[in-house]
């Protein structure tokens, strides 16, 4: 049965969700519908099955073959992007990678991934370089205001950008093709952030034409955990460095064959996660992309008017729809609280332990929100569960007022 014919409890019914859960937060961890574990089970099973095989004559092929097929779902060609765990792993590649001297600077937004500036942060720290923060307009809808507001930030010393392709705390699409255009009039280097893009809008490297993109593949594409890539533009190859140094050569051929082979062997893993990926692309494929990214959107879309019609507070991080795609995050009401990234916030801890809903509460920017993810095993009937959650427990005061 094709993916693209059944109905849409068919399509639910291939993720292995725990029953009576409701899990709106496929943007932190995506899990894999059974066609792509059952490739990945697949795959384990070739390697148990004759290790030698795999590893000394088969797997830097098959490797290559995924990332033949990654980059065709990206906009680039496979030789020029790795294999990787997370975006995590992909932007510390980067870092390694980049040469600061005192008083260069790393210009960000304040949308971007806490451990993203923290890890910038710690670099600079180590360089005498300087973390700069680009605060984008409060409304986001104006592409060439959101360039402009980034580019007041720039100096003579800026040696790289690095911004969300697809932001994570608060869920905005940005323009990183115009920021990239505008970066490379200014000869300064952009890393674009994009573990949210793949799959959620279209993506192709080539137009985007930055100088790095790390993502995930393991979010909105629902490849299995532990899957990623980084691209790098051709004119950085050449000398790049992995993070885990080993032999940087190929068995299949003998000695190293391009920039790659120093990423292929970084000990002794198995990678049949990194080998299902294109069984996810094919999945969501026979599916229809346009279809899938049409569908959560409208979902996303009419949790912003269930949310609203609860808490009163308009969603005006957006100025149009087209900000946001399968996530969207939604103000709330504000409560005092420990602001410490590591205790999650009362209102998202009451959600699971008594109603089962699984969403992110975050705080960004001074303001209270909650970012609900969209994904094809997700339906109205969630979304209404999540508004009524809320709608109960904001009469508490601990956890906040509706007006």
């Amino acid at each position: 049965m094709s993916a693209s014919s059944v109905s849409s409890k068919a399509i639910r019914d291939q993720w292995r969700l725990r029953e009576g859960v409701t899990y709106l937060n496929h943007g932190s961890f995506g899990p894999s519908p059974e066609p792509v574990l059952a490739e990945r089970e697949r795959w384990t099973r070739e390697l148990e099955s004759q290790p030698m095989d795999f590893f000394v004559r088969r797997i830097e092929n098959e490797l290559e073959a995924a990332a033949d097929k990654l980059g065709k779902f990206v906009g680039c060609e496979g030789r020029d992007l790795i294999l990787v765990p997370n975006a995590t792993v992909a932007m510390n590649i980067v870092l390694r990678n980049t040469v600061l001297e005192a008083g260069d600077e790393v210009l960000l937004t304040n949308h971007e991934y806490g451990a993203v500036r923290r890890m910038w942060q710690s670099h600079c720290d180590e360089t005498g370089g300087r973390i700069v923060v680009a605060s984008l307009p409060r409304t986001l809808g104006d592409d060439a205001e959101i360039v402009e507001s980034l580019f007041e930030r720039v100096s003579d010393r800026t040696k790289l950008i690095v911004v969300s392709h697809v932001t994570s705390p608060t869920a905005v699409i940005l323009p990183v093709e115009a920021i990239c255009r505008r970066a490379r009039e200014r000869g300064i280097q952009v890393c674009v952030d994009g573990p949210h893009a793949p799959a959620m809008v279209p993506l192709s490297l080539r137009k985007i034409d930055c100088d790095f993109y790390t993502a995930s593949c393991h979010k909105w594409l629902s490849a299995p955990f532990g899957t990623g890539f980084l691209y790098v533009r051709r004119k950085h190859q050449q000398g790049f460095k992995p993070l885990i140094a080993s032999w940087g050569g190929r068995l299949v051929g003998g000695g190293q064959a391009s920039w790659k082979d120093e990423f292929h062997w970084w000990g002794t893993h198995d990678p049949s996660a990194f080998l299902a990926v294109p069984a996810a692309i094919e999945f969501l494929e026979e599916y229809g992309v346009d279809r899938f990214r049409t569908e959560t959107h409208q979902l996303a879309r009419y949790a912003r008017q269930r949310i609203q019609d609860v808490t009163g507070l308009p969603a005006n991080l957006y100025g149009n729809d087209d900000m946001f795609g399968s996530m969207i995050t939604l103000p709330l009401p504000e409560v005092e609280r420990d602001a410490s990234f590591w205790k999650p916030d009362p209102l998202q801890i009451a959600l699971r332990e008594q109603d089962k809903i699984e969403v992110p509460v975050v705080h960004w920017g001074g303001r209270r929100f909650v970012r609900v993810s969209c994904h094809l095993y997700n339906d109205r009937p969630e979304i209404d569960r999540l508004a009524v959650a809320l709608g109960e427990h904001l009469q508490d005061h601990r956890l906040g007022t509706a007006p």
